[in-house]
């Protein structure tokens, strides 16, 4: 960098909420799981200043269409994914004692042909892969990787499993194999409630995060934070966990049952982001943002597409 001359000044841009977008949401469709509800969450969107905003629901594509009408009313660029579920090995194995267990990963569809490889990787979830949760594998993933971005995704990610337990080196092998098949499209995900000022700071996330620092470092990967938003507002913390009793058939009262009332999961405000990470590591905001202006999926809308 040349020296400042003198009467020169530094010019540095300043984060705004336009440079933040949120790439990981569960609406009403993640069903007895999200709590936000479409219309409410543009309304958030649009209010907060930001541009953008990404669907993510849990095994589904059901609300994209609700979300692509409703984002484009409202002026705001759709970003249309999923949480998926990963086979422990093949989607064709279905044995309880190995294959229950799943491994959750964010796709985005960045043009028409990611849109149609979702929309593949979805249907054969449910018709081939269906073992508890609708699920794909590598072999699957690779195939119809086309067209999709690809983030690290929560602490319940192949991923996040590794690290939490210890597993650094096979964590860094998941990496490299995603790296390989995604190339410069897969981004490593950092999560807000591991950051130790977010209002329900989680150590665990803290302890994932910081070594997927150090895995982004010894691949050259980008990254992003995201909030895992299940429900809209802080407030609505309590009501998600009614929801959460009635999918696992328990009480609030039951000391042993399904919560995640140790983590705020909203959609937080783009200055809260700003203001615990804009300062140490800005690119993880910047990298959103470019996610996003990446995206051009167009839907067509009211034609008759009938099936050969």
């Amino acid at each position: 960098m040349p020296p400042v001359m003198e009467g020169q000044l530094v010019q540095r841009k300043t984060l705004t909420a336009k440079d933040f977008v949120h790439l990981h949401n569960h609406t009403q469709y993640s069903l007895l799981d999200g709590l936000t509800k479409i219309p409410e969450l543009m309304e958030a969107v649009k209010s907060a200043g930001m541009e953008s905003v990404a669907i993510t629901d849990h095994g589904t594509l059901s609300g994209l269409i609700e979300f692509y009408k409703e984002a484009n009313h409202k002026s705001i660029k759709p970003l249309l994914g999923i949480e998926t579920y990963v086979a422990a090995r093949k989607l064709s194995d279905k044995e309880s004692n190995l294959d229950k267990e799943n491994y959750h990963l964010i796709l985005l569809a960045i043009n028409n042909a990611g849109y149609k490889n979702l929309m593949k990787l979805s249907s054969i979830a449910n018709l081939d892969g269906y073992y508890y949760k609708p699920r794909i594998d590598r072999q699957t993933l690779a195939k119809y990787a086309e067209g999709l971005i690809c983030l690290s995704g929560c602490m319940g990610s192949e991923i996040g499993q590794a690290l939490d337990q210890g597993l650094y080196d096979q964590a860094l092998k998941i990496a490299k194999w995603y790296k390989t098949t995604f190339k410069e499209r897969y981004y490593l995900e950092v999560q807000d409630h591991g950051h130790p000022n977010h209002p329900t700071y989680n150590k665990t996330q803290e302890n994932i995060n910081n070594q997927l620092f150090k895995i982004a470092d010894q691949l050259k990967l980008p990254m992003v934070v995201t909030s895992d938003a299940h429900y809209l507002k802080p407030e609505d913390q309590t009501a998600h966990e009614v929801l959460l009793c009635i999918q696992t058939n328990s009480f609030l009262a039951d000391k042993d049952r399904m919560s995640l009332s140790e983590f705020n999961l909203y959609v937080t405000d783009p200055k809260e982001i700003i203001k615990r990470w804009g300062k140490a590591h800005p690119e993880l905001i910047k990298n959103t943002k470019i996610i996003a202006d990446k995206s051009d999926v167009t839907i067509p809308l009211g034609k008759i597409l009938i099936p050969k």
